[in-house]
C-alpha cells in the first residue's frame, strides 16, 4: 500500500502560469501545453485528495491481502480515520469476530492516546506522500502516449501521459529515493484534472536507506483508479499491488495487496472521532 499511494500521489506540483492562458490552450488542444502542466495541474488535486480540508466522507472499503478479503464500514472524522471490519471472506462475520471488532473499538474510546499515536503514524505518511509530490516536477520527464489511449468508462475526454525518471534529477531524501526506479503512464480528466488512472512499473531496484531499509526489486506492479465521489470530492475506487521487498537486510516479502472502496457519501461536517466510532458501533452488520 506505501507504494500504490506513493505513485498515486506522486506527479508534481503547481506551476506558476497565466491561468486564464491555460485554460484557453486547454479547451482549444489539450496537448497544446507542455506534457509537463498537465502532471503539475493534477498534482494540486491530489494534495486535496491527501489532505481533503473541510470535506468528510463515509463509504466502504474492501482489501484482499495475506489477511484474507475483508470489508469494512470506514468514517473520515475530524481527527483521523475510523473504521469497523463488516464482512470477512464474503461472508458475515461471525459473533466472536463482531465481538473482538467492537472491542478493538470500544478501545479507541477507553484509550485516546493509542487512537492518536495512530493517527501520528497516519500524518507522517501523508507529509512523506506531500513532499515527494514536491519533487516530481524535476523527479520525472513527462511525454503524451500516442494514439490518447481512453479508460473505459471515462468521466470524459483524458490526457494520457507517459512519465520516466530524470536522469539529471538526484533524490534529495531518503523516501525521494524511491522515484529513480519507477516509470509508467496516467490518465488525467481535461475538465477536473484528476487523474482517473495510474500504471507504475519498477523497471530497476530501489533502495531506501541504501538498502539497509528495504530493497525493492524490479518488475514491481501497481496501479491506482479513482473517480468522484461526492461533488468535487474524489477519491480512490481500486489499487493493486504486487512487490518484492527485502527489509531491514534479513526477510524478503512478497508483497501482493488488491482492493476497492465504494458506496460514497459526503458528511454534513465533522465529527469527532469518538462519536464516528459509536455511529459505526451502532450500524447493523450486513446480512
Amino acid at each position: 500500500m506505501v507504494m500504490a499511494s506513493l505513485l498515486g500521489c506522486g506527479l508534481g506540483v503547481a506551476l506558476a502560469s497565466s491561468q486564464g492562458g491555460v485554460m484557453e490552450a486547454q479547451a482549444a488542444n489539450p496537448m497544446a501545453l507542455p506534457a509537463r502542466d498537465w502532471a503539475a495541474e493534477a498534482a494540486g488535486k491530489e494534495t486535496e485528495i491527501i489532505q481533503h480540508s473541510g470535506s468528510y466522507l463515509r463509504y466502504k472499503q474492501r482489501t484482499i491481502d495475506t489477511k484474507g478479503d475483508e470489508l469494512r464500514d470506514v468514517i473520515e472524522a475530524q481527527e483521523g480515520t475510523v473504521a469497523r471490519m463488516i464482512m470477512r471472506d464474503n461472508h458475515p462475520l461471525t459473533a466472536e469476530q463482531d465481538d473482538d471488532e467492537r472491542g478493538r473499538l470500544n478501545a479507541m474510546i477507553d484509550h485516546p492516546a493509542d487512537f492518536y499515536r495512530h493517527q501520528k503514524n497516519d500524518a507522517s505518511g501523508k507529509k512523506i506522500a506531500t513532499d515527494l509530490i514536491k519533487l516530481m516536477p524535476d523527479a520525472m520527464l513527462y511525454t503524451y502516449v500516442a494514439g490518447q489511449p481512453q479508460t473505459p468508462n471515462a468521466p470524459g475526454p483524458e490526457v494520457v501521459i507517459d512519465f520516466e525518471p530524470n536522469p539529471q534529477w538526484k533524490p534529495p531524501t531518503m523516501y525521494s529515493e524511491g522515484l529513480v526506479g519507477l516509470r509508467g503512464r496516467v490518465w488525467i480528466d481535461t475538465k477536473t484534472k484528476e487523474i482517473v488512472r495510474i500504471e507504475g512499473e519498477i523497471f530497476k531496484p530501489i533502495n531506501w536507506g541504501w538498502g539497509m531499509l528495504a530493497h525493492i526489486y524490479p518488475g514491481g506492479k501497481i496501479d491506482l483508479e479513482q473517480t468522484a465521489a461526492s461533488g468535487p470530492r474524489w477519491n480512490m475506487t481500486a489499487f493493486h499491488e504486487q512487490v518484492t521487498v527485502k527489509a531491514l537486510m534479513v526477510k524478503t516479502l512478497s508483497v501482493h495487496a488488491e482492493g476497492q472502496s465504494f458506496d460514497f457519501q459526503a458528511l454534513a461536517g465533522p465529527m469527532s472521532y469518538t462519536d464516528a466510532v459509536r455511529l459505526l458501533l451502532s450500524s447493523p452488520l450486513p446480512q
